[in-house]
């Protein structure tokens, strides 16, 4: 069983590790920077309309701002987690900043499929949209990534 504070114990170990790691770290960045940025649309600020209008916490947004001010409040949000995200191995205080953003991120998100009511039977089983569903491994990745100093493998 291989100690979990030093995942890389051999040369292939710490290849793989790092691979791992920063594939994860870019790829989450990368997923963020592309759904942040598409916020600024009118699609997507119509897309995320009904699914931001059902949520309990976060309805209250339209009572404030416009539908297309709330989508650019949320790619602000989604873009500056990306930041924090990549620049998360240099500094603490970026790897904090990431994790909170990425608890907020991906358990609001996650918490759309019972909020808006998207379960339904298809052929007997139970489906919801598979979008959101990706969001289970984008949280644990990202929690993974933020909960490691930096990839100091090579002890």
């Amino acid at each position: 069983m291989k100690n979990y504070s030093n995942p890389a114990t051999t040369p292939l170990d710490r290849q793989l590790f790092t691979i791992g790691y920063y594939s994860s770290l870019f790829g989450i960045a990368l997923v963020l920077i592309w759904i942040g940025i598409f916020k600024f649309t009118p699609t997507e600020a119509a897309a995320i309309q009904p699914l931001v209008n059902s949520h309990p916490l976060m309805s209250w947004l339209y009572g404030v701002l416009s539908v297309q001010a709330v989508s650019n409040l949320i790619g602000v949000i989604e873009l500056i987690t990306a930041l924090c995200i990549l620049l998360s191995p240099f500094q603490r205080i970026f790897r904090y900043a990431a994790a909170v953003g990425i608890l907020a991120t991906f358990v609001i998100t996650l918490s759309f499929l019972f909020t808006t009511g998207s379960w339904k039977m298809v052929d007997g089983v139970p489906v919801t949209d598979f979008f959101i569903l990706k969001d289970v491994v984008c949280l644990g990745f990202g929690l993974m990534i933020v909960s490691f100093p930096a990839v100091n493998i090579h002890r």
